[in-house]
């Protein structure tokens, strides 16, 4: 069977990481065809100057550039729409996840259409706590078993993606890719990945106070009844 992977990152300020994630796709890529697709998602350290001294040594590699940040999910789609590999899908800059990941997903298309998905190990407990707790709530209020919404790397169809619309431009992005997939019936594939921490820079979300989190549950909270609006409206 013949298949492509265009896996999107998205780096905002990851100038630290950028080198040491195109050398780690360089290690475990091989001869699969993937193709990375790194989106510099509005950068104010070097990051996209970086890329442009780095991405001629890994052939595999080429860049997408957002002038303004717009939120994580703008960047991710803007790295999307530019993909034209029969899967698609994204992972994130930090490292937390091994690229390696992408692999172990690239691995495992077939002639089935399906989303492939990590399943996180490794975590704090605090942060496993609290994925517990958004897993039951949305996992209830859709109806669908919704587990480990944020895990890394996200792969799909193509033809999955195109036929979406009204895609967030925050960190909503997961959870509405995810759903959207529960709702058009396409097999969820989930794999174990390591997390572990992060190398350079710092994580927005385990730095974050208890109120900045509190005020993502409730953006998170207020999109999920958004998003079920809009598919029931669509299913009348």
């Amino acid at each position: 069977m013949n298949k492509s992977l265009s896996i999107v990152v998205p780096c905002y300020n990851e100038k630290d990481n950028i080198p040491l994630i195109l050398e780690r796709f360089d290690q475990v890529i091989g001869n699969r065809n993937i193709e990375v697709v790194l989106v510099d998602n509005g950068s104010t350290d070097g990051s996209a100057e970086l890329m442009d001294a780095l991405l001629p040594r890994y052939t595999f590699a080429r860049k997408v550039t957002v002038e303004v940040n717009q939120g994580y999910g703008f960047g991710i789609v803007s790295g999307l729409k530019t993909c034209q590999s029969d899967y698609i899908g994204f992972t994130h800059a930090d490292m937390q996840t091994d690229p390696n990941d992408v692999s172990i997903a690239y691995d495992r298309i077939d002639q089935t259409l399906k989303y492939i998905k990590g399943n996180r190990k490794g975590r704090p407990f605090l942060d496993v706590f609290f994925t517990i707790g958004m897993s039951f709530f949305e996992t209830v209020y859709f109806k669908k078993r919704l587990w480990d919404i944020n895990a890394q790397p996200n792969v799909f169809p193509k033809t999955f993606f195109e036929d979406l619309t009204e895609i967030p431009k925050d960190f909503s992005l997961d959870l509405y890719l995810y759903v959207m997939a529960k709702t058009k019936q396409l097999p969820i594939l989930r794999f174990d990945v390591r997390f572990t921490e992060r190398i350079h820079g710092f994580s927005k979300w385990n730095d974050a106070t208890f109120k900045s989190k509190w005020k993502f549950i409730k953006r998170t909270t207020a999109f999920s009844k958004e998003l079920k609006r809009s598919i029931n409206r669509k299913e009348r």
